[in-house]
């Protein structure tokens, strides 16, 4: 019996599986688990199912044309071969392509992408901004054929006529679309300014809108600091730049009935705006003169020299009474005045020598106790009615 290597064993489990057609190209249902992305781009992953489980590797040529993010626990059918991977000895599968069981990829992306975005608050109400009120240049990002210019154009000219419509055509489906409307919307925002922007394109399917799903348009739309209305589809078809977007529109033509104001209708508001104002200055006036004939009523103004007499009347009795306070006030003044003089005339030294006393000076200086003066020096006494000189010849008084 040959003895064989484990590497020649492995070879041939390898070539006999690559040998068995039903093997090859084929799809398999299974459960994701075990799912992981390394920096290469290759994924692996498990597909179990209640029994039994199944390797699985995706390599990046065929991973970046995912849509979806594969996720642990979704439901998927895989296709592609079967194959051994020689090294380890276990057999996988190369898996090729890659779809969600029960929805499209499609719709499984549109959901985790809005999830993710929403997450980051890119839709928020916080974040709106709102459309000018009469805007005089709106830039259009849409296929330069098809019906929606025309009908953008065609509302707004009829609503607004004085506004002016600037395109920025682009490609709206396929290869290469994502990349054209973001380039729109930055050209708007950096070098040619307008009031709004208008992003649509008419209805399709889920693969045809597929362009208004993309994550890099979705954060232009957002970092636009011009107000956008989103356009796309028709009223039951929403795309992602609808969450994003200041204000949405079920068709390409509301898009322009949001974007201008209707003339006719402003001229109507007008009118009737006019007819109030008109009925309320009528109503005021005839108020007023409803009030002045009440007043032309009163006596005050029907005889104004009676009330002027009355007047004139309570005018001379305040100025009498002034007079009358003023006099008695001066006379109160006066007697404290009187009474003050008589007190300060007892309190002056010419009464105290009119009552027999006199000033002793020695020398000029007054003396006002004995021990101050001395025997035989000269003093002066002043009287009430003069003065005199004397010689001391004696002292007596007080010792101490």
């Amino acid at each position: 019996m040959a003895v064989h290597s484990v590497s020649e064993i492995n070879r041939y489990i390898k070539n006999l599986i690559a040998g068995e057609l039903p093997l090859q190209h084929m799809l398999v249902r299974g459960e994701i688990s075990n799912f992981k992305q390394y920096p290469s781009g290759h994924c692996y992953f498990t597909l179990k199912d209640k029994l039994s489980a199944l390797k699985c590797v995706m390599f990046r040529s065929y991973a970046q044309h995912l849509r979806f993010l594969p996720v642990n626990g979704l439901q998927v059918i895989a296709g592609g071969s079967m194959a051994v991977y020689e090294r380890d000895g276990v057999y996988q599968l190369y898996t090729e392509s890659l779809v969600p069981e029960g929805t499209g990829d499609l719709a499984l992306a549109f959901e985790q992408l809005k999830e993710k975005l929403s997450a980051e608050g890119l839709f928020a109400e916080a974040h709106k901004k709102p459309l000018p009120r009469f805007p005089r240049k709106i830039g259009v990002v849409t296929s330069l054929a098809g019906a929606v210019l025309r009908d953008i154009y065609h509302v707004s000219s009829r609503r607004w006529p004085m506004v002016q419509l600037v395109l920025y055509p682009v490609q709206v489906q396929g290869e290469g679309a994502a990349e054209q409307i973001v380039q729109a919307i930055e050209f708007f925002n950096r070098s040619y300014p307008v009031d709004t922007l208008i992003v649509g394109r008419g209805g399709g399917s889920m693969e045809d809108l597929q362009a208004f799903n993309e994550e890099i348009v979705v954060r232009a739309v957002f970092a636009s600091r011009i107000p956008v209305i989103s356009a796309v589809g028709h009223e039951t078809d929403f795309t992602l730049i609808d969450f994003v977007s200041d204000q949405r529109a079920a068709t390409p033509s509301q898009a322009a009935e949001l974007a201008v104001p209707d003339r006719e209708e402003l001229q109507r508001y007008l009118l009737m705006l006019s007819a109030r104002l008109t009925r309320g200055a009528e109503s005021e006036l005839a108020d007023c003169r409803k009030r002045l004939l009440h007043l032309m009523q009163r006596p005050a103004l029907k005889e104004p020299q009676k009330l002027l007499a009355s007047r004139r009347q309570r005018l001379d009795m305040a100025v009498l009474k002034l007079q009358q306070g003023t006099r008695t006030a001066m006379t109160e003044k006066q007697h404290g005045l009187e009474v003050a003089m008589e007190k300060l005339e007892m309190l002056s030294p010419v009464q105290v020598l009119r009552r027999g006393y006199g000033i002793v000076e020695q020398e000029g200086k007054v003396l006002s106790s004995v021990r101050e003066a001395a025997a035989g020096s000269l003093i002066k006494v002043t009287l009430k009615d003069g003065s005199l000189s004397a010689r001391i010849e004696s002292l007596t008084g007080q010792e101490g």
